[in-house]
């Protein structure tokens, strides 16, 4: 049993982070666009926002791109877990689980996670550039 434990603590480090990513990409996401809407607030000028739109968008990108990884490291863990002793090969390999439906990266980017987070921020930005313009 020592080399399935030692095969799942390894697959559950890159899940931890993976899942950090996350959270850190959520942050700067937020510093940038509260940077540029400062800016928009300082000088006036809605193109500012207009600006944050675009960074907004790659990092929700970026954000399911990483909850996509960690799915399918999910997604291997589970499978490593029902493998006997003897089957334990060490393998990182995630490809056999690309295909499974919600590890795919378009999937992914539209968790409702994801979409509640970036989506109602994008709409936010949009309504306050109409404010300000």
């Amino acid at each position: 049993m020592e080399n399935k434990r030692k095969h799942l603590e390894m697959i559950q480090n890159v899940i931890t982070r993976m899942a950090g990513n996350l959270f850190f990409l959520k942050g700067w996401a937020i510093t940038l666009i509260a940077a540029l809407f400062a800016l928009s607030a300082r000088d006036s000028n809605s193109t500012y926002i207009f600006i944050a739109l675009f960074p907004a968008v790659i990092f929700w990108i970026l954000d399911g791109y990483f909850l996509s990884q960690e799915r399918l490291f999910k997604s291997l863990y589970n499978d490593v877990r029902k493998k006997e002793e003897a089957e334990i090969d060490f393998s990182m390999d995630t490809r056999k689980f690309k295909d499974a439906s919600p590890n795919g990266w378009i999937a992914s980017m539209f968790s409702p996670t994801l979409v509640w987070f970036y989506a109602s921020m994008i709409v936010m930005m949009i309504f306050i550039m109409f404010l300000i313009g």
